[in-house]
């Protein structure tokens, strides 16, 4: 039987999106690219549609030719040589979304995140009860197991959050979204008080958009802003009932961190925040 084909994650198409941005630069084609480091444009082809693995020296021997002289990204792009990072996430490959498994370890490689939600809280701050009733009223309907098997996995995400260098994290939440009630009061108000715990974590910043706050933009829907190690390798990802949506070229990465800086403008500060979070969870 042949052995099962494995498409690239997101982290390794982005590494090959990356140096085909180079090789435009210096407008050479993948033909005039694959002569230049002996291989051929098929080959060429593979590598920067993230296929085919490539080393560290390879990709800054490639950079060099495409005459990038940006060192920080040139280091940053070295280190995502080496095929697909293997994780607690890979158990779930065969349980799960490709895009959903993509979306852990970009968090895992991240230096920091940013976050935006307005109906729904961030999956990373969600308790299990909470995400077992998101995830429970899905469409179409999940099976039994289909639907422990997200909880557990949104869970386990949360694993950047702790340990001796946690990932910083900056979550800007709606009002809507902490009184929302999902699962009922009791699920409802252990939410927001682990909310509140999670907020006194010096690398974890929660600013809420009160009732009231005005107007601001992309109301509609969550934004997940996952920072590279370079800015040039900051990754955008949005929830759409279809899935998850990977942003990566540049116009969009400027638009969303202008998005998710005026809706911090729209927050309270954290104490205030807190303070407001603590008045809902009293009236639950």
């Amino acid at each position: 039987m042949p052995s099962k084909v494995v498409p690239p994650t997101v982290r390794q198409r982005r590494l090959g999106t990356e140096l085909r941005r180079l090789r435009e630069q210096v407008d050479l084609s993948a033909t005039e690219a694959g002569a230049l480091h002996g291989t051929s444009q098929p080959r060429m082809s593979s590598i920067e549609a993230g296929r085919y693995s490539v080393g560290a020296d390879r990709v800054r021997a490639m950079a060099r030719s495409y005459t990038c002289t940006d060192e920080p990204l040139i280091d940053a792009l070295a280190d995502m040589t080496g095929g697909r990072t293997r994780g607690w996430w890979d158990e779930y490959r065969d349980m799960l979304p490709p895009d959903t498994i993509d979306l852990a370890e970009l968090e895992h490689h991240a230096s920091a995140m940013r976050t935006a939600s307005v109906i729904h809280l961030p999956g990373l701050l969600q308790t299990r009860a909470h995400a077992h009733a998101i995830i429970s009223d899905v469409v179409p309907s999940l099976a039994p197991h289909e639907v422990e098997h997200r909880v557990s996995y949104r869970i386990k995400r949360q694993v950047v959050l702790y340990g001796d260098n946690p990932t910083p994290l900056t979550a800007i939440i709606h009002e809507a979204a902490l009184r929302m009630g999902f699962g009922g009061p009791e699920t409802a108000r252990s939410q927001l008080e682990a909310l509140l715990g999670m907020s006194e974590r010096e690398h974890i910043t929660i600013l809420v958009i009160p009732f009231g706050g005005g107007t601001f933009p992309s109301s509609g829907q969550g934004i997940h802003y996952i920072a590279g190690k370079v800015p040039a390798l900051d990754t955008v990802q949005l929830d759409t009932d279809h899935g998850s949506a990977f942003l990566d070229a540049q116009p969009q990465l400027v638009k969303y961190r202008t998005v998710l800086d005026r809706m911090e403008g729209c927050s309270l500060k954290p104490a205030k925040s807190r303070d407001l979070i603590r008045r809902i969870a009293g009236d639950m």
